[in-house]
């Protein structure tokens, strides 16, 4: 099976690496750390996407390989997402498209994926009449693999631009004028990236443990 991309629904959800599929931190009203896993509530993350996919579509993409995920991207309508409003930054756009959050496994990471996996997010908010797409970033030292946000760096260099400062996590933003820089093939830039062809089995990172619903949880 060709490394592929998919859309982020109900029914893809269980593909997510690690246990992000029962992290609700974006999902959640109450203020929470800036940390994955937060909280935990598979059934609140199922019905918000259901919700999600009955009124506007698939919320994110993801990429698989043989059926092993490599990563994902997880988007929605900015008054959609609960835990935005309690962002140290104020909260975003109502009228907005807001990328939430984007992981990637540790054996996928500096290879292109993630620029690949957000022109892929961008094309299809573009397609779906977005024309204002906000994100959350994550500035100074953060460490990723436990971070709900996405890296100030990284989404400079997709095009964002701070509309509202702040040291720690500034609300980023880009508009989306013309669909040509993410017009081309996709699935072909994919195949090209070198990724290793098997995902060696992931074994458990003592740094990155933490403990959900009281057992011992690793997130990638």
């Amino acid at each position: 099976m060709a490394r592929r991309f998919r859309p982020l629904d109900s029914s893809a959800s269980a593909l997510l690496p690690g246990h992000c599929a029962g992290c609700a931190f974006w999902e959640s009203p109450e203020r929470l750390p800036l940390e994955c896993g937060a909280v935990c509530d598979a059934e609140r993350v199922s019905a918000w996407m259901r919700g999600i996919e009955e009124s506007w579509g698939s919320c994110g993409r993801i990429v698989v390989d043989d059926g092993a995920p490599l990563g994902f991207v997880k988007y929605a309508p900015a008054s959609a997402v609960p835990q935005a409003q309690n962002m140290p930054s104020g909260p975003p756009d109502p009228s907005a498209a807001l990328v939430c959050c984007m992981h990637i496994v540790p054996e996928a990471r500096q290879r292109g994926l993630g620029k690949v996996l957000m022109h892929a997010a961008l094309r299809d908010l573009y397609q779906r009449g977005e024309r204002i797409v906000q994100a959350y970033g994550a500035a100074g030292r953060v460490d990723y693999a436990i971070s709900p946000l996405v890296g100030v760096e990284f989404l400079l260099r997709m095009g964002f631009t701070a509309v509202r400062p702040h040291p720690e996590v500034p609300l980023m933003q880009l508009e989306l004028r013309s669909l040509a820089a993410w017009a081309d093939n996709l699935e072909a830039a994919l195949e090209a990236l070198r990724i290793p062809l098997k995902m060696p089995e992931r074994r458990p990172v003592p740094t990155l443990r933490s403990v959900c619903r009281g057992e011992e949880r690793v997130v990638l």
